[in-house]
C-alpha cells in the first residue's frame, strides 16, 4: 500500500517535505480490530506538533493521521460491530484502558494510558490502516467522505470545546484564530443557541471576512477589543498571544477555553504581558482542552447530521500532504484541508 511517512522530526520552515511516500505492506488486523481502507483524512495543526516534535511520536517512522474516513476491508477474529464494506471514521482517541476512574466515569481522555491515532499507532495518511472496532464510528449518510474526514477532530474538539464553555442562549461567545475547527464551532454555536453571539479575533482579515459571512456580528485583529465583555472565548490558535489578548475581552466570571493539545514557544515571552488585574481578576477562568472522548465523537456526528454542518475544505491527493501542511503552517487557511485517498 501506498503510505506518506514521517521519518524524522523537523521545522517545516527547514523542510518543506517532511513526509516521504513509500510502499509498504498492507497491515493486518488483529483479534478486535477492523482493517479500513481510507478514501479520506482530514489534515490537523497536531500534526505540525508531531513533526516539529512538540508533541512527538514515541517511535519513528510512524504513518501520521486522525480524521480518517474509509470501508472495512477486513475484520480480526472477534471483531464483529461492522460489516465488509461498511463506512467508518477514525478519530484521534485510539483507545484507553477503561478501567482508571477517568475511564469509568467517562473521561477516557483523561486516562493516563490514552493513545493517540496517527501519533502512537499508524494513521490515515496511507490506503489502509487498523483500529480497534470499539473506537471507530459510523458515518452519518448524509456526509461526503471528505466532508465528514474534518468532523472527526476539527468538529469533535470543537464540540468538546464549546461544552466546556458552559455557554447559554443569548451569551456572548468569542473566537480567536478561524480555521477548521472554529469555523465549525461557529455554525455550531449559531445551531444550539440561536440568540448568542460570536464574535472573532483573527490576524487574517480574510479569515475574519470569511467568519462574518458565516455569522458572527463582529470580527476583529487578534488585539482588538470586541464591542462588549464576552461570556466566554475558545482559543483555537497555536501560539500565547491570542490567549493573553482574549483574557481582556472577557466578563466577570467568563471563561476561556484553550482548545490545543501544545502551544509553541514563538511568542511565550507574550506571557510576561500578563496582567493581574487587566486578565485574570473577577473571577476569570482558564481551562484547557484535553484530546476527545468517544462520546464526543459519537454525540459530534449526531448533532453535524441533524444541522446538518457543512464543514469548508480544501481537497490534495495524498501525495500532496507535504503542500496540505505547508498551507497550514503558513497560515493559507479557509476552512479544512483534506486529503484523498481513494475515490
Amino acid at each position: 500500500m501506498k503510505a506518506m511517512l514521517l521519518n524524522k522530526l523537523s521545522r517545516l520552515e527547514e523542510n518543506h517535505s517532511p513526509l516521504e511516500m513509500a510502499e509498504l505492506p498492507e497491515p493486518l488486523p488483529g483479534e478486535h480490530e477492523i482493517l479500513v481502507k481510507v478514501s479520506a483524512c482530514g489534515v490537523c495543526h497536531t500534526e505540525l506538533d508531531e513533526i516539529e516534535g512538540r508533541t512527538p511520536p514515541p517511535q519513528l517512522p510512524v504513518i501520521l493521521g486522525h480524521q480518517v474516513v474509509g470501508r472495512v476491508a477486513a475484520a480480526g477474529r472477534a471483531a464483529s460491530r461492522f460489516q465488509v464494506g461498511e463506512r467508518v471514521g477514525v478519530a484521534w482517541i485510539h483507545s484507553a484502558c477503561g478501567k482508571c476512574s477517568h475511564c469509568l466515569a467517562g473521561n477516557e481522555n483523561l486516562c493516563a494510558e490514552f493513545s493517540a491515532t496517527g501519533r502512537d499507532v499508524n494513521g490515515g495518511y496511507a490506503e489502509y490502516m487498523t483500529a480497534a472496532e470499539d473506537f471507530c464510528y459510523p458515518i452519518p449518510p448524509i456526509f461526503s467522505d471528505a466532508e465528514a474526514a474534518p468532523l472527526l477532530c476539527a468538529g469533535a474538539i470543537g464540540y468538546r470545546s464549546l461544552k466546556l464553555t458552559g455557554l447559554e442562549n443569548g451569551q456572548s461567545l468569542g473566537l480567536t484564530g478561524f480555521g477548521a475547527s472554529a469555523h465549525l464551532v461557529l455554525m455550531m454555536a449559531k445551531f444550539r443557541f440561536p440568540d448568542a453571539r460570536v464574535y472573532v479575533f483573527s490576524r487574517s482579515e480574510g479569515e475574519n471576512a470569511f467568519a462574518r459571512e458565516l455569522g458572527a456580528v463582529w470580527a476583529g485583529d487578534t488585539e482588538e477589543e470586541a464591542p462588549e465583555k464576552l461570556s466566554a472565548i475558545i482559543d483555537t490558535t497555536p501560539v500565547w498571544k491570542p490567549v493573553v489578548e482574549a483574557l481582556k475581552n472577557l466578563e466577570p466570571g467568563g471563561r476561556l477555553v484553550v482548545n490545543a493539545i501544545r502551544k509553541e514557544d514563538v511568542d511565550k515571552n507574550y506571557l510576561l504581558h500578563l496582567n493581574y488585574t487587566t486578565h485574570l481578576w473577577l473571577e476569570k477562568e482558564i481551562k484547557s482542552v484535553a484530546n476527545v472522548t468517544r462520546s464526543d465523537v459519537r454525540e459530534f456526528l449526531e448533532l453535524a447530521a441533524e444541522i446538518p454542518l457543512w464543514p469548508e475544505f480544501q481537497e490534495f491527493d495524498l501525495s500532496e500532504a507535504n503542500q496540505a501542511l505547508l498551507e497550514l503552517r503558513t497560515r493559507k487557511i479557509r476552512g479544512a484541508k483534506v486529503l484523498r485517498v481513494a475515490r
